[in-house]
């Protein structure tokens, strides 16, 4: 397996990873300031819970019409374009007098124009590392990203002590000009990987033929929904512990930097193959614990280790690399993200109904329940699934 520093001596690998490192910061730095302005605004856990991950509830309408796009678009201009829009769109939600409404309306066309983001760039990274490169290059970036989310949200919560949520706001914006600005000079202008245009029927003819294949099924299920209850716990960290959430998040972060190097760089490929299921039982076991309200440092306890468990899903999509053709491998890894961030977002939205009708802690619970008992059901129906072979391998490529 390449070494991370290997990976960072391949061409347009280190300015994908510095064009993600910034968006991952504008996302936390943002989420975190839109979450507090609409909880202060509204009060309303439910509405504070869809400001920050309501852009995902996008990514089922990005799945289903734009996903052929990942595929079939010149990468670089793809990137670049998104993380502008991206720009455009947090400045319009720093606008002083948006109503709640029209701030969740720009949260969701966000949403929809980075459906197509996931796609394109573990479709990129696919391609321009070696095949054994995929795994360390993808943990190399969840370590980025927990990196990331450390320090935005850490720095998201002593700005907002100091400055008011909007200039948070326009802080993100700038900081998605930087992810575009890497991006545009770091990368080349390489060519679609497939041919033809992008369109709502290929998006669903393709889709349509990773879902027929039992075993991707069920690895989608696994990558989508214990993730994403677990996610609609953390949507409640706002509305659970307004003046220590940025402390949560961080904790967060820094559980799944945990996980991310434990499972990408020094677990065995044998062993990393079985630990799917513990993992995800791990990401959302120690949620339970919150039924007894515990004080914010046992709760920061909880969340590092339980985040540990996000370090299921880089033993997940190499088995659905396994699984896909090159030829399919962008729109494949769409999926995962589109569908991923779509339940993460339909899990924040029914945390947040929920700790409205109850109370947040009681919500964390009950998402933590429902994710341990969909992880065992999935790990039931994929025993008594057979493995087929891996898909065809295409031609070894070069790494630069």
């Amino acid at each position: 397996m390449p070494s991370y520093r290997s990976l960072l001596r391949v061409p347009e690998f280190t300015p994908l990873l510095l064009g993600a490192a910034a968006k991952t910061a504008a996302q936390t730095v943002g989420g975190l300031a839109l979450g507090t302005l609409v909880f202060r605004a509204t009060g309303s856990p439910l509405l504070s819970a869809l400001s920050m991950f309501g852009s995902s509830l996008a990514q089922v309408l990005g799945a289903t019409f734009l996903l052929s796009g990942a595929d079939r678009l010149p990468p670089r201009t793809a990137l670049t374009a998104i993380a502008l829009v991206s720009a455009a769109g947090t400045a319009v939600q720093a606008l002083p007098g948006l109503p709640a409404g029209a701030l969740l309306t720009v949260v969701l066309l966000l949403g929809l124009a980075a459906s197509l983001g996931g796609g394109v760039r573990w479709g990129l990274l696919n391609e321009i590392l070696p095949k054994d490169g995929y795994l360390p290059g993808r943990s190399l970036f969840n370590m980025m990203s927990g990196l990331m989310q450390i320090a935005g949200f850490a720095t998201g919560g002593a700005l907002l002590a100091a400055l008011s949520p909007r200039a948070c706001l326009l802080l993100a914006a700038a900081l998605y000009l930087t992810a575009a600005l890497a991006l545009r000079l770091g990368l080349t202008a390489r060519p679609p990987r497939a041919a033809g245009r992008p369109s709502p029927s290929e998006t669903w003819r393709t889709n349509a033929e990773l879902w027929s294949s039992r075993p991707r099924r069920l690895t989608y299920l696994g990558l989508w929904l214990p993730n994403g209850m677990v996610v609609g716990c953390e949507s409640l960290y706002v509305s659970y512990a307004p003046h220590a959430a940025g402390a949560l998040f961080a904790c967060g972060a820094l559980g799944m930097f945990a996980g991310d190097v434990t499972v990408g760089r020094l677990l065995p490929a044998a062993v990393r193959a079985r630990l799917a299921t513990p993992l995800l039982l791990l990401l959302a076991t120690p949620y339970l614990l919150f039924a007894a309200h515990p004080p914010v440092p046992v709760a920061a306890v909880c969340v590092t280790v339980a985040s540990a468990g996000f370090g299921a899903s880089l033993v997940q999509q190499e088995q659905l690399m396994r699984l896909t053709p090159d030829t399919m491998a962008g729109q494949a890894l769409g999926l995962h993200s589109a569908g991923m961030l779509t339940l993460q977002g339909v899990s924040a939205t029914a945390a947040g109904a929920l700790a409205q009708l109850t109370s947040p802690a009681a919500a964390t619970t009950a998402m933590a329940a429902g994710s341990v008992c969909v992880t065992l059901a999935l790990a039931t129906a994929a025993r008594r699934t057979p493995v087929p072979p891996a898909a065809e391998p295409a031609p070894e490529r070069s790494p630069s």
